[in-house]
Parts: structure tokens; C-alpha cells; sequence
């Protein structure tokens, strides 16, 4: 027997930002193809959206026709702002956070995929929300909305607000979204029609795990560089952080030099500044907000450890913005 909830097509929209993912987009709208294929019933329809319906070019140069949000939007069950590339991409074109918001009050159902949760954070859509972002752009959100803290997890369903990392992580998520709707077993077949078997739990990390990232198994280092990854903007103290691993400083230096080939302040302050270039690069934070923010006392005490450690200054790393 079909239930009344299949006799119903959900529209699902997408809000596509300059220079979105497609690897993002196609992760998040192919299951729901599938969806329809293997029911042999228009469970849903997918459109893509922007202001006033202008064409939106992907990050890889292909383009893709889109209707107008204003028009079109308030059919839709759910939308999601898919986005990538930098902030510069995200601004309120076209009275695009209004939109949103009026969509919310409508009820329409309000997602963000990879950094499309910072558009909804500037569209005020995210208080007292729980919500994740892809992980290169949580340190900016954080810059930008300080009381917002977003989870490093794959996806997060809160209620009529749905956030997901971006990259495969949508395929996870629009596996939970399906088998809400249409039970596990169904769900479980859209997900066998990508050979995407191994199913990640919401909360399972973004990123390769702290042994893939710096390339040890000692865990008593794994410890320290985890703490100081957490500890950008107010870098701990030598001793402090061998405490924290249970061992002596002198043990700690010594784990750095025979695991890390470089010591721990040197690692350190390495950490920070790659840190700092990705605020440069995706900020619009001034050169004095990204130092204090990275740990550095002033900004040309931090200039001077990028250029030592890069060749360059720290303006050469911010985008340029092509003039009309």
C-alpha cells in the first residue's frame, strides 16, 4: 500500500552560489534521481534556484540554469544554500539572507551544504541552532559570528535546519533525509544504486583522523597536537602542555625532535600560521584581527613569522578581486 506521504512530491530546491561544489551538488540531489527510479513514482523534484533565476557557474567553470528563489521558492519542502569557494561568494546578492529568512517564516524547510551554513548564519538563521560546516571554513564562521560554534560533523539534522559538510558527506545525509520519509530499507537501496555501503553516522569527523594528519601513533603526542590545534588564538606554554599528555617537558621536546623532525614551537607556530593564510585568503578580517586571532602579540610580529616562513607578506595572500 503507498503511503500518503509518497503520494506527495517533495520539492527540493537548491540555492547555488558562485563557484558552489559539484562534487557537493551532485552528492546531495543524485540520490534523490535514484529516489525516484527505484520507486517508480516522483517521490521528488529537484530545481535549482538564485536570485532573480541568474545562471551560476560551479567552482570546475560549468554552468547551471536556475529559477528565480523569490518565484519559485515557497513551493519548495526543503532548500539548501550550497556553497564553496570564499566569502566573496557568499554576500547578499539580491536580498538573498531576506529571502531566506521569509522562506523560514513560511516553513519551508532551510539546509546549508559545505560552507552554505555561513549563509544562513548571515542570514540570522542559525541562532540557538546546532549546525556543522565544512571544516577549511569553521574558523571563519567563528571570526564572523563568535557566539555561533559549529560541530565538526558530517551532517546535522535540528529540527527544519539541515547542515552538511559538504564534499560525499550529502550522500550520508540525504540517506537519513530518504529513509525519514520513506523507511531505512528504501533508503538502503538508493544508497546501494552508488555503491555508497559503508554509511557514516552524523556525527563521524570531517576530516582523516589526528594519527592520518600528523603521521604518528605515539599517543601521548597525538594528545599535545590535538590541543594545540584547538589552541590557535591563545597558545599554550610548553610545560602546560606536557602536563596535559602526563609526561615531562623535557620528554615532550624529545617526542618532537624524533617524531615530528621539528620542535614543538617551531610545529607550533607553523600550525598557527597556515591558519592565519586561510583567514587571509577566505577573511576580510584586517592583518591585525588575524594576528591576535592566531596567537601572534602584534601584527608585525606576525608579518615578520609569515615571511619567514612562507618568503612572502601577508598581503600576498589575499584574493584578488577582479576589477570590472
Amino acid at each position: 500500500m503507498v503511503s500518503a506521504d509518497t503520494k506527495t512530491r517533495h520539492r527540493m530546491g537548491f540555492v547555488l552560489m558562485p563557484n558552489f561544489a559539484l562534487m557537493s551538488y551532485a552528492s546531495a540531489t543524485e540520490p534523490l534521481r535514484a529516489a525516484n527510479l527505484i520507486a517508480g513514482l516522483s517521490l521528488y523534484d529537484v530545481i535549482a534556484l538564485s536570485p532573480e533565476g541568474r545562471q551560476v557557474s560551479s567552482s570546475s567553470g560549468l554552468s547551471v540554469e536556475c529559477r528565480d528563489l523569490a518565484v519559485d521558492g515557497s513551493a519548495c519542502h526543503t532548500i539548501f544554500v550550497c556553497a564553496g569557494g570564499a566569502p566573496g561568494d557568499w554576500i547578499d546578492d539580491g536580498g538573498l539572507y531576506g529571502m531566506l529568512r521569509k522562506l523560514a517564516r513560511q516553513g519551508v524547510r532551510i539546509g546549508g551544504i559545505s560552507s552554505g551554513a555561513y549563509v544562513l548564519a548571515a542570514a540570522q538563521l542559525l541562532e540557538n541552532r546546532d549546525f556543522t560546516i565544512h571544516w577549511e571554513h569553521a574558523a571563519l564562521l567563528k571570526e564572523a559570528f563568535p557566539h555561533l560554534n559549529p560541530r565538526q560533523a558530517r551532517y546535522v539534522i535540528d529540527g527544519n535546519r539541515i547542515t552538511c559538510g559538504g564534499g560525499v558527506a550529502p550522500l550520508d545525509m540525504m540517506h537519513a533525509m530518504i529513509s525519514e520519509r520513506m523507511g531505512s530499507h528504501f533508503a538502503r537501496r538508493v544508497s546501494d544504486w552508488y555503491l555508497h555501503t559503508d554509511l557514516a553516522e552524523p556525527s563521524a569527523p570531517q576530516r582523516g583522523s589526528a594519527v592520518e594528519r600528523f603521521g604518528t601513533h605515539h599517543p601521548a603526542l597525538l594528545t599535545v597536537l590535538e590541543k594545540m590545534e584547538a589552541t590557535i588564538e591563545q597558545p599554550l606554554d610548553r610545560a602546560t602542555l606536557a602536563q596535559l599528555a602526563g609526561i615531562s617537558p623535557r620528554h615532550l621536546d624529545r617526542l618532537f625532535a624524533d617524531h615530528m623532525k621539528s620542535g614543538l614551537l617551531q610545529t607550533y607556530r607553523a600550525m598557527r600560521l597556515r591558519h592565519a593564510q586561510r583567514l587571509l585568503q577566505q577573511s576580510p578580517l584586517s592583518i591585525s584581527e588575524i594576528a591576535f586571532a592566531t596567537g601572534f602579540s602584534s601584527a608585525s610580529h606576525f608579518s615578520r613569522a609569515l615571511k619567514e616562513m612562507t618568503g612572502k607578506p601577508p598581503g600576498a595572500f589575499r584574493l584578488k578581486v577582479p576589477q570590472d
